[in-house]
């Protein structure tokens, strides 16, 4: 067999679900990443206009790259219970986020690859490695490799397992066997199911995700108080949002649970009870949370998305916890609960 075809059958061997092979190139949407960057899109995430080029081409990152190596990893999971899901004392958890972090799992996997890869090849390997972590439009690169298509969601869309798919690159000097771009797999057609659906309208145009009304990102990376316009649009989000995909018709026909026990369901996790959350300190969040995606927007973040959710939930039962939230030792914390109490008293 070739090499390339050894490569496929390692990362099968790894648990990965998808992998496909693309040319060190730059990107094809590098100038839509650069237009999107001017037009502030990307918000107050400040490393993702740091020397934009690293981003558009691999080549920048490593000199001798020749060739990425993509990998995908499915996260869907079984659906929780609608008493759970839909219980308006609850918060609601994208479904990435409901097991262990996923950079955890997928990052070994690779290391390994590369070690074994290391034995294979009659030349020095030289390669980096990233999970939704480096200078990569891990997307563009998805679609370059045959994963899939990119749909008017921005999302990567994959016929096997539709969108909810965690993606990672190996930059490589070797020369591999590339497959065919993804956008003959499928298209989104005339839907538009997605972009309607939005409850924060945060698709300015197909495509395009105006990150400063993205729940995804005003309930992880936003570090600042949230418009209260916004706070009402975010129904009982509390970290990231999966409303663009539980609608998409390629999610609904192709994704499905997998066999991965780190990625099991606990209802608790994926939709926890308001009050906890409001009632934890630092060592609670702590304990609670640790080794979870969860740990990104910090306690004071998590806290004060858990008052937005509670404002939104329409149930004065939560009031106690809120009025216990005032006394917090943050300000975000504070000021998000006395909206929320607000709110649920008018």
């Amino acid at each position: 067999m070739s090499l390339t075809q050894n490569i496929r059958e390692k990362c099968v061997e790894l648990g990965f679900d998808l992998v496909g092979f693309a040319p060190a190139r730059r990107a094809v949407h590098a100038d839509r990443f650069l237009e999107w960057l001017e037009q502030g899109h990307h918000a107050d995430m400040a490393w993702l206009e740091r020397d934009p080029e690293r981003r558009a081409d691999p080549r920048v990152v490593l000199e001798d790259t020749r060739s990425l190596i993509v990998v995908g990893q499915s996260y869907y999971t079984e659906d929780p219970p609608s008493d759970i899901w839909d219980d308006p004392t609850r918060g609601k958890v994208a479904r990435y986020a409901w097991g262990r972090d996923y950079h955890k799992v997928m990052t070994p996997r690779l290391k390994r690859l590369a070690a074994w890869l290391d034995d294979e090849v009659k030349q020095e390997l030289q390669f980096r490695a990233y999970v939704d972590t480096g200078p990569v439009l891990e997307r563009d690169f998805g679609a370059l490799a045959g994963l899939g298509f990119i749909g008017k969601n921005s999302l990567l869309i994959t016929p096997e397992y539709g969108s909810y798919v965690f993606l990672g690159q190996m930059l490589v000097n070797l020369e591999l066997d590339f497959d065919e771009p993804g956008d003959a797999k499928g298209t989104c057609g005339s839907c538009t199911r997605c972009l309607d659906l939005c409850p924060t309208h945060a698709f300015p145009a197909p495509y395009v995700v105006d990150s400063r009304k993205c729940i995804s990102y005003l309930t992880i990376e936003c570090r600042q108080p949230i418009e209260e316009t916004l706070r009402r649009q975010m129904g009982r989000w509390i970290f990231g949002c999966d409303e663009c995909q539980s609608v998409c018709p390629w999610v609904k026909q192709f994704a499905r649970p997998r066999d991965e026990h780190w990625l099991s369901l606990d209802p608790n996790h994926a939709a926890p009870r308001l009050d906890e959350l409001l009632g934890l300190d630092d060592e609670g969040f702590l304990n609670r949370f640790a080794g979870t995606p969860l740990m990104r927007p910090k306690r004071r973040g998590l806290l004060r998305n858990a008052a937005i959710a509670a404002g939104n939930s329409g149930c004065t039962d939560l009031i106690p916890a809120l009025e216990m939230a005032l006394q917090d030792s943050e300000p975000q914390v504070r000021e998000h609960a006395a909206w929320a109490i607000d709110r649920l008293q008018k």
